[in-house]
Formats: C-alpha cells, structure tokens, sequence
C-alpha cells in the first residue's frame, strides 16, 4: 500500500536581500500578497492537499512567523468586542490544529538541501513534501494536490514540480534531462544545478514544490557543498536519481516568483484581479492606467 504523505517542510530561513530594507525586520515569507502573507498561501495549499503536519526550518529574525500560526488572545478579544466576526472567522480558518506545526532553526543560511536535512528528525522516515513560499502558484487545484495525484498514479516515488523557461535563464534554475514524457508527467534522467544555457539539458526547469522518499536525507548527511557554495537539494536529487524513480510534473496553473520584485509585483495584482471584492475595481484601474504608460 502506498504511504501517505502527512507531512510537509518549509524552508523559511533565508535572508530575503532582495527585498531590503522591507525585510530587515519582517522575514520575506510575511510579505503580503493583496491580504495574506506568502507563508499562508503554501501552508493553506498544504491543508489542501492533505498535509496534516507542518514543519517549519526558520533563522534568526523569524519568530514574526511563528507567532502568525499562533492564537493572538488579545486580537480575538478585541475583534469579538467589536462584532468583527468576519474576521474572526478568517484568523480560525488559516490556524493550523493544535500540535501540528513544529519549528527546527537552521543555525546558518547554508542552502537549501541543508535546510531539508534541518527536518529530519522531524520527518522520519516516512514520505514528504518541501513547499518553497517564494513560488506562488494561481490555478484551479493547488499545485501540491496535483503533484499527490501524480503520485497516486506512479505508484509512488520521487515527484518534482517542473515548468519550462526561456533557454537564457536555465542559469537560475535545477534543470532536469528528461527521459519517458506523456506531456504531463516526465521521467527525470538527471538533474543540474543553475546550468549555463550552452550546458542545460533541457530547458524543463524545477521550481518549488517536492515529494521525496525520506533517503534524501542520506545523502544530505554528507552536507557536500555545491552552486553558490551551499548544500544544494538538487544535487542530492541528482545522485538519488540512480536508485529511486523520479519523475517531473508540468503542472496546471501559472507561477509567481515572489523572490523577485517584478514577480512578486505581478503576483499580487493577478490574485486582486481574480478576487469578486476587488477583482473589477483593479480591472478598471489598469485600464485607465495603460494608456498612461
């Protein structure tokens, strides 16, 4: 029978530099996208998906995160003193239950495969999944509820996100060489990190979000050096690859990335445009803008 994935981990240690002075203070992952913070957005499509425990690997600077999954007795006091029970409703619906959210901090900013492996001990061994906040995804069914029935249907194994990209930006991206391809699902032969275009094997690119078996950490332990000279969860991937299936994912709906200030820009102005209590008002207002411009 296969085994369910109950859990899920969130690398929300990094710096955020690309957003300072914004976040000198603030983590990047609380960064509002129209009126939730980016954090909200993947733990909800982890609820959707049928993530029942929520791991977060944090850094210094990160307890804003922590309390925000937190009850805040004196807000709720205030609200329910004023009648704002609308309000109300909307913190108890993103709160995760009690006993499901669990904090690890990793001690230094040493990349992302150093941040999984921050998990393990919390993780088991036992499937899971890795949400990366900076990719925001707008679809129909969230993008990890996807990537499950994927699995469902492989009958397990490695699952990756995956999206293609301009030929010139293979450079910012882990590139995957593909093997068996339906036009959905794509059999991984090889994975590489931040390919220049000339070396790319593909221009099939992996952005946020993962199912791993929990070998990963294996070959996490060794905490090998990569990219950038951090501890790379691709290249972790890459030798997983000679001995677990692995398969990629073109999954349905359009990626933000909200790492970036250009994405993160549009981002919230495609989620205004999709909500019915804004939605039309923003419509109006970029199309007096255009011409303007």
């Amino acid at each position: 029978m296969l085994q369910k994935v109950r859990k899920a981990v969130f690398p929300v240690g990094g710096l955020g530099t690309r957003f300072l002075p914004a976040t000198k203070a603030m983590p990047k992952e609380m960064l509002p996208v129209v009126d939730k913070p980016l954090i909200q957005y993947a733990v909800d499509e982890a609820r959707e998906a049928g993530i029942e425990e929520f791991i977060f690997v944090t850094g210094r600077g990160k307890v804003t995160i922590e309390d925000h999954f937190d009850r805040s007795f004196e807000l709720e006091n205030t609200l329910e003193e004023r009648g704002k029970v609308d309000a109300l409703e909307v913190l108890a619906q993103h709160l995760p239950a009690a006993g499901t959210v669990a904090y690890i901090r990793q001690r230094e900013p040493l990349g992302l495969g150093h941040a999984v492996w921050c998990a393990k001990r919390y993780v088991g061994n036992e499937p899971f999944a890795v949400i990366l906040a900076d990719d925001l995804i707008l679809g129909d069914k969230p993008c990890l509820a996807q990537m499950m029935a994927a699995r469902d249907e492989l009958g397990g194994g490695n699952i990756l996100a995956a999206m293609e990209v301009p030929h010139a930006h293979t450079s910012r991206y882990g590139i995957l060489e593909p093997g068996f391809d339906d036009g959905k699902k794509v059999e991984i032969k090889h994975l590489v990190e931040k390919p220049a275009p000339k070396d790319a094997p593909s221009d099939l690119a992996v952005i946020g979000r993962y199912i791993l078996e929990p070998s990963v950490f294996g070959l996490l332990e060794n905490q090998a050096k990569g990219a950038g000279n951090e501890i790379q969860l691709t290249d972790a991937l890459s030798a997983l690859l000679k001995t677990s299936p692995f398969y990629g994912l073109r999954f349905e709906g359009t990626r933000f990335d909200c790492g970036d200030k250009i994405g993160f820009l549009q981002a919230n102005i495609a989620f205004a445009l999709q909500r019915s209590d804004m939605g039309p008002e923003i419509a109006a207002y970029l199309r007096d803008l255009v011409p303007t411009l």
